[in-house]
């Protein structure tokens, strides 16, 4: 292991991170070159690092994108592990597969882990009307026991609609009319009403989040959605860097949506005909490389579901047209028909992990005066982040997951090439072009999707000879893992033929073959 690994096992700020990226690519410039693709609102750079040998644009790739939502910092350090990790022991990789690594798409957001006023932030720094009255970002939060950290507020008020919860009594829950309760407190993310509108904390700094401004399923007016599908300069800079890159078979992300822990299934279209589920053969695939991850990093279960509209993971797979899988990086384990907070205080107890939750303290509430208030709650970022002295080894199984996926990309061969003269220097050629990969040479869902290569097969007739039968250039259809196509033409002379075939997402493939 590096010095740079050794030294970094927690949770990387910007500035680390930068770091970071710059002494991978100081320590190695002939495998790594490092783009600064786009600025935020908040004036950081979104960095890629490319990491591979010769023509990185012109073999089978993948990207991995980290920081896909700020609150998710996981993802970040499994980015740049993974960097620091190829460069260091990978290079026979690196010359059959390039990544693309962006180990940071969110860095407004994620930088509130490490500011003095602690809380989950999914938003860039863009300010934004969420309230819609004209006036911006007027009611943030506010810290109100003075703890750096924003938890929640509890005010025993009758006109309430949450209890204690039955399992845990430090946690909050809606009453159910259904079994006869009548709620008994107000209970809210920590703040005060600055606006005086009746709402709390609705319209704070910024912003707009990355992983809701993407095009698939984008969802008109939604909160923290955008003004438009794509209105972030980051948000576009990453699906113009991507769409400009023709040779990426996979896309891997981190952040709340899960193929990995619970792959995705086929199913209908929409009422309109839309495809709306992965399509069969990539469903076999989601399988086989969830099962794959599990096995690897020993997470067990599957995290609680996420669906966000406008999310990066699924744009990257209905709309890109990528076999696209996604993960938290981490996860505790929960019962369904429990409630998460209650499962991640019973698996924090469990796992003697210390400090995760506030107890109840009461204050004097400017917005209920003469009412009982109370701040407390569970810390920001522990259910969706380890316990920072778990982050390296969590971050080095996920490489090494990411390492054995790379290792299945498509890859093309010629197993068979057979000759024969006819007569009258007539020759017959007839070969196969077998993808000895386990991925397909693109996903089901690309096969209508302008942002493809297709594979060519080409053939290159010696000076004098003439291709009687069979086309000179002519498409491959898609190979599945396994699959192989059959060519034949009749060439008239004799001479080299140089024959090649592929395209930049499964890498080129040539054979001469002499005709005597």
């Amino acid at each position: 292991m590096s010095r740079i690994m050794q030294a970094q096992s927690g949770y990387s700020d910007y500035k680390t991170l930068t770091g970071r990226i710059e002494a991978i690519s100081r320590g190695n410039p002939s495998l790594c070159t490092i783009t600064a693709i786009a600025k935020t609102a908040g004036g950081k750079d979104i960095r890629v690092i490319t990491l591979g040998t010769g023509e990185t644009d012109s073999k089978p790739a993948i990207a991995v994108l980290g920081g896909v939502e700020g609150n998710y910092l996981t993802g970040r350090e499994i980015a740049i592990r993974l960097a620091e990790s190829l460069v260091e022991g990978h290079e026979d990789l690196l010359q059959k597969v390039t990544f693309y690594i962006l180990p940071d798409v969110s860095p407004d957001a994620t930088e509130q882990y490490f500011s003095p006023l602690r809380y989950e932030r999914a938003v860039n720094t863009r300010q934004t009307d969420e309230d819609k009255d004209f006036i911006i970002d007027e009611d943030p939060f506010d810290d109100l026991d003075k703890d750096g950290l924003i938890t929640h507020v509890r005010v025993y008020d009758p006109a309430g609609i949450f209890v204690r919860n039955a399992d845990d009594q430090r946690i909050m829950t809606e009453a159910d009319i259904s079994e006869g309760q009548t709620g008994g407190f107000l209970y809210f993310m920590e703040g005060t009403d600055n606006d005086d509108d009746g709402k709390f904390n609705e319209d704070g700094g910024g912003g707009v989040n990355f992983n809701r401004n993407f095009s698939y399923d984008y969802d008109e007016f939604g909160i923290n959605a955008g003004l438009h599908p794509v209105s972030e300069p980051e948000v576009k800079a990453v699906a113009d860097f991507l769409y400009d890159k023709f040779n990426v078979f996979v896309v891997l992300s981190f952040g709340p949506q899960d193929n990995l822990g619970q792959p995705m299934k086929n199913g209908p279209k929409s009422q309109d005909g839309r495809i709306i589920s992965i399509m069969p053969s990539d469903e076999i695939i989601n399988n086989l490389v969830s099962d794959k991850y599990h096995e690897i990093t020993g997470l067990k279960g599957s995290p609680v579901p996420v669906k966000t509209p406008g999310n990066f993971m699924e744009w990257a797979y209905f709309h890109y047209g990528r076999y696209s899988f996604s993960s938290p990086g981490w996860w505790y384990p929960v019962d369904k028909d429990k409630n998460p907070e209650v499962a991640f205080l019973e698996y924090a107890e469990k796992n003697k992990i210390p400090d995760v939750f506030i107890p109840w303290k009461e204050i004097n509430h400017p917005d209920y005066p003469g009412k009982k208030a109370e701040t407390g709650g569970i810390k920001p970022f522990v259910m969706k982040n380890p316990p920072v002295d778990s982050v390296q080894s969590i971050t080095e199984k996920h490489v090494d997951f990411i390492i054995s996926v790379a290792a299945m990309h498509p890859e093309l061969e010629f197993p068979e090439i057979k000759t024969e003269n006819i007569g009258e220097d007539i020759f017959r050629i007839e070969l196969k072009v077998h993808n000895k990969g386990v991925f397909a040479t693109m996903a089901e869902i690309a096969e209508n999707n302008t942002w493809i290569r297709i594979m060519r097969l080409t053939r290159e007739p010696a000076k004098g000879q003439v291709i009687m039968s069979g086309r000179k250039v002519q498409r491959i259809s898609r190979l599945t893992g396994g699959q192989s196509a059959d060519f034949s033409w009749l060439i008239k002379g004799k001479g080299p033929v140089k024959i090649s075939a592929g395209a930049v997402n499964t890498g080129f493939i040539t054979s001469t073959i002499d005709l005597r």
